[in-house]
């Protein structure tokens, strides 16, 4: 079409819309402040340089673009998960076994805030939050509760616990063994992913260098013994949750990647030994194309990343695997329905984007921890998208929508820009020390709340739309005995445990620590001898020192 014709086609079909609709004419943009045009062509594309051999390609080619197997769900639809945890290690046995008999194809952890940071659940610090958020695993024997009759060599368990990451997995390493299944059997993924804390999520226990200490020693001791555990879920889930845009989420998960990889390799690990064993977790928020757009664009970038940068050689490296789940901080507590629907649109979105792991949160979880039958609904909606919707059906299907490759490539660029910001300030590390990050979420956070106030930006059933609030019924409550139960279980074990063997082990990992050594192999022990969570964790803050919640900026 000439571009006089276009001109006059927009006269006549675009302008008149957006006259009758003047509230939308400032609105046209994503979350992330991208501008939104009213029409996308192939001059779009040119105009921004694609190049579809080389930045688009077929699915499970480099740079991965369309998706990282060429068949994608066609082949095996994606992980369906429910992150569960909550009281005791018993209930959340319960909860697990009730979602396995479900249909629910992985397990997905949630620790309370204690075991989080490094506590036991009758430390002082713990008090008023054993169980709540989370479920408490203070021991071995916490563990193999929460695993009972749950068969370890068939389930793939996804951990998020950071700080205390590498106790967490070595509690999970020897309760498969108790149940006959070996190091090498088990599969699943540990968040272990310590510098977003320091940026937007605050369960951090040590210093972030020494921290780094911790992760690399993860890295080593998996690539050695624990061959289909992920040593890492590299997270822009938790930044995006604190206010950070889609950019922003890329680039500052990429930027920490960036830096975890260069640590590897300071440590004397090959890129091919550990890349493969790289995972991701994203957020799915409401913007349906950007959120698909920001999934495409982080494929290509971090194929991209570890070719050109590290150097990768074996294309596992370069594939962009990532767990996705569905934003916590869109739900509402009016209306609370509505996040039905919000929820199905964030997941369609993470299924049209290529996800390998799904989680989709429930309607009520703005106002407690999600119910058993709100989490089936939750389960239920991706196995609706995933056998009756149709999505599934074709792989990368929005690719070549000029929308859409706009889209993947503007998010790119300009995370790309990021990256370059954090990399002249001397990486990841030296950006969180000086707060760069923190600054940049924050800056980002500020303007959506006064777009939500002053009514620029609609949250249907808050600021547009609202209704008289009818109180919902059914709401999940944490029994208060829980927290009891579990002080009482923490008792007995110190009761009948062998307290040489337990100091042994506790003054063996302090020798470790002081050194070089890998810690992995010592923590292992502390556990096989029922030394518990907080009393591992007070070695390691006596030889690592305690972040104070603080950092230099």
């Amino acid at each position: 079409m000439p571009s006089s014709d276009k001109e006059q086609w927009k006269r006549e079909t675009l302008d008149p819309v957006v006259k009758r609709f003047p509230e939308r004419r400032d609105n046209f943009q994503t979350d992330s402040g991208l501008v939104i045009g009213s029409l996308y062509s192939p001059e779009d594309l040119q105009r921004q340089g694609l190049d579809y051999d080389n930045d688009l390609g077929y699915p499970g080619e480099f740079p991965y673009t369309r998706g990282v197997q060429p068949n994608t769900y066609r082949g095996r639809v994606w992980t369906m998960r429910q992150y569960s945890g909550y009281g005791t290690a018993a209930d959340t046995n319960e909860r697990f076994r009730y979602l396995l008999e479900n249909g629910q194809t992985g397990l997905s952890i949630a620790f309370d805030l204690p075991t989080q940071i490094g506590y036991d659940s009758d430390h002082v610090l713990a008090n008023g939050e054993v169980g709540k958020v989370g479920v408490p695993i203070c021991s071995l024997e916490d563990m193999e509760t929460l695993f009972d009759q749950i068969p370890m060599a068939k389930v793939s368990t996804s951990m998020t616990i950071n700080a205390t990451a590498s106790v967490l997995l070595c509690f999970y390493i020897v309760t498969a063994r108790k149940q006959g299944v070996s190091m090498e059997e088990i599969s699943g993924t540990v968040q272990n992913d310590i510098l977003k804390e320091y940026i937007a999520r605050g369960t951090y226990a040590y210093p972030p260098r020494q921290s780094m200490r911790l992760v690399v020693d993860l890295f080593k001791y998996c690539h050695d013994n624990v061959p289909k555990w992920n040593t890492i879920s590299i997270s822009g889930y938790h930044m995006r949750e604190a206010g950070a845009t889609a950019v922003q989420e890329l680039a500052f998960t990429f930027s920490n990647a960036i830096a975890y990889v260069q640590a590897a390799l300071d440590a004397g690990l090959k890129i091919d030994e550990f890349g493969p064993r790289l995972s991701f977790f994203f957020v799915a928020q409401n913007n349906l194309f950007e959120e698909v757009a920001k999934f495409r664009a982080a494929r290509r970038m971090w194929a991209r990343i570890m070719k050109d940068r590290f150097g990768a050689k074996d294309p596992r490296s370069m594939m962009l695997r990532f767990h996705t789940q569905t934003a916590g901080v869109s739900l509402t507590a009016q209306q609370p329905d509505n996040n039905l629907i919000r929820c199905t649109i964030q997941a369609l979105s993470a299924i049209l984007g290529g996800s390998q792991s799904l989680h989709v949160n429930s309607r009520d979880e703005a106002l407690a921890l999600p119910s058993e039958d709100s989490v089936q609904l939750s389960l239920r909606t991706q196995q609706i998208l995933a056998f009756e919707s149709g999505a599934a059906d074709v792989v990368d299907p929005l690719g070549g929508s000029y929308y859409i490759e706009s889209l993947t490539n503007e998010l790119e660029s300009q995370a790309l820009e990021y990256i370059q910001q954090i990399d002249d300030i001397g990486g990841a590390v030296e950006a969180i020390e000086q707060g760069f990050q923190v600054r940049e979420i924050g800056d980002s956070a500020y303007r959506h709340g006064q777009e939500v106030e002053s009514g620029d930006r609609t949250v249907v059933g808050v600021n547009r739309f609202t209704t008289e609030e009818v109180p919902i019924e059914g709401l999940m409550r944490v029994n208060e005995e829980a927290a009891k139960s579990q002080v009482g279980r923490l008792e007995r074990l110190r009761q009948c445990r062998d307290d040489s063997k337990v100091r042994n082990a506790l003054e063996r990992l302090k020798q470790v620590a002081q050194t070089d050594d890998n810690t992995v192999p010592a923590i292992l022990e502390c556990v096989e001898n029922y030394c518990t969570l907080g009393e591992i964790c007070e070695v390691l803050r006596g030889v690592f020192g305690e972040q104070d919640g603080t950092l230099s900026f």
